[in-house]
């Protein structure tokens, strides 16, 4: 419920067969219209594909004690991502243009 406070409610959400999930969501939907409900897909490997690209972030915080705040967590687990990001070419600054990744890392730090 945090999550969907601060952030725009999902169209579309991809969930393994955890049943708290669903209880949550099932939950969400009780209180909607039928063309404003959430849509849920359940199956274990569309979630990989979503676990896959998160493994990266997991393995960064997993050696952090824990986030005291939401905000805190959010700016950084923004900063991993972004240079997870970098790393594989998926992020494009005008003034990045055939700079290397860490050329890239250095010109937002500066």
């Amino acid at each position: 419920r945090k999550a969907i406070r601060y952030h725009n409610e999902p169209e579309v959400v991809t969930i393994d067969k955890s049943g708290a999930n669903t209880a949550a969501l099932a939950t969400l939907n009780a209180d909607k219209a039928e063309d404003e409900t959430i849509t849920i897909r359940q199956s274990k490997y569309l979630n990989n594909l979503i676990e896959q690209d998160h493994r990266n972030i997991k393995r960064r915080t997993r050696l952090m004690t824990g986030f005291k705040s939401f905000r805190r967590a959010q700016t950084i687990l923004a900063g991993i991502e972004l240079i997870h990001m970098i790393r594989k070419g998926q992020y494009r600054h005008l003034q990045s243009e055939g700079l290397s990744a860490a050329e890239q890392f250095y010109l937002l730090a500066a």
